[in-house]
């Protein structure tokens, strides 16, 4: 029987929610609704004055060639962060969830990245792939460097933004592979299915929901949450090959004083964003209900 709280009036829920709200139109909502009205109006060098545009600035931004460059560079940093970190995510929870000497350990050390400030990863990534200083990079010979070799530091930026979120995806596996029945995955085992067999067949259906979501979760994470390690670690240099679109929203608009197009870079990646958002949760919806 399911079990409900009923509240004496409507004062008391008003105010359980209340701080939520709150931060949700302080830090969302009123941010949006700046956008989209300084996506619509051009400013002067000097800030003074504001004309209404309405969808020059669109025009200008979707004729603009470097920022189709951006979108593509952006599609391939999201997708390739995203998929490392799930990979590698999924893999460290089915290790950790088998019966292992010191999994408390395992398991502690996996999920503390994920507490670590962005632009503090970064650092500790100079520190190792640096040609010149990093504990790494100084050993991979005399044309690895970064800072200009456009492909290098695209990698590099990948490989610390995947880092940064795979404790992320680790928690949720792990929980969704302790929710398996063990009498599922030993029948399964009794019936001969063993290793890949029964990952692909038993466990990795049942996974499917999570892993849906958390696709969800990290191409939102590598589309806006990554401008900290990556503005730390290159910039978005070498000559822009690690300028993804929140990048160049922060290049064009704080730097080069471009509001009005800067605006209209980050409602175009908020359209795209919760478009994608909303077509993988009906997707998943579907998949649950079947």
């Amino acid at each position: 029987m399911e079990r409900r709280t009923i509240f004496p009036g409507k004062l008391l829920p008003m105010l359980l929610i209340a701080p939520q709200l709150a931060l949700t139109f302080v830090f969302f909502l009123w941010p949006a609704a700046r956008a989209v009205g300084e996506a619509v109006t051009a400013t002067n060098a000097f800030g003074t004055s504001t004309i209404f545009v309405g969808i020059d600035n669109f025009t200008a931004l979707f004729a603009d060639s470097q920022y189709w460059s951006s979108v593509w560079r952006t599609l391939v940093f999201c997708a390739s962060v995203s998929l490392i970190a799930m990979v590698l995510g999924m893999l460290f929870a089915n290790f950790t969830d088998r019966n292992l000497r010191g999994k408390n350990w395992y398991r502690t050390f996996l999920i503390w990245p994920y507490a670590v400030a962005p632009a503090l990863s970064a650092v500790v990534w100079v520190f190792m792939a640096d040609p010149q200083i990093g504990v790494i990079g100084r050993y991979l010979g005399p044309n690895w460097n970064y800072g200009l070799n456009g492909a290098q530091a695209m990698g590099l930026v990948i490989a610390a933004c995947a880092w940064k979120q795979v404790s992320y995806n680790f928690i949720f596996y792990l929980a969704a592979l302790q929710a398996i029945p063990r009498s599922l995955v030993e029948a399964a085992t009794l019936d001969g299915a063993r290793g890949l067999t029964r990952f692909r067949t038993i466990v990795w259906p049942l996974l499917w929901p999570t892993t849906m979501f958390l696709l969800v979760v990290n191409l939102v994470y590598a589309a806006f949450d990554t401008f900290g390690a990556i503005y730390a670690l290159t910039g978005g240099g070498p000559a822009g090959a690690t300028e993804t679109l929140v990048v160049k929203v922060y290049e064009d608009g704080y730097i080069g004083n471009d509001i009005g197009g800067s605006a209209a870079q980050s409602v175009a990646l908020m359209v795209l964003v919760v478009a994608l958002v909303s077509l993988q949760f009906r997707f998943l919806n579907r998949r649950v209900q079947s």
